[in-house]
């Protein structure tokens, strides 16, 4: 099995944690309704279904 020949320091075993952070989720508006929702995927919103602005189905109402 490989092991270090020498201690990795603080600063180099640092380093390569720079990157590794949260980041916040890409929102988009939709132009229709306002709301936001994930960019390219369809999202519900008062029992109706929008994509690209546009509705594509309706929540059906069980009586």
């Amino acid at each position: 099995m490989a092991h270090p020949k020498r201690k990795t320091s603080k600063t180099r075993r640092d380093k390569g944690r720079t990157h590794k952070k949260l980041h916040g989720k890409a929102l988009a508006i939709c132009p229709t309704t306002g709301e936001m929702h994930l960019p390219h995927r369809a999202f519900w919103h008062e029992g109706k279904l929008y994509f690209k602005g546009k509705v594509v189905m309706e929540k059906e109402v069980l009586a």
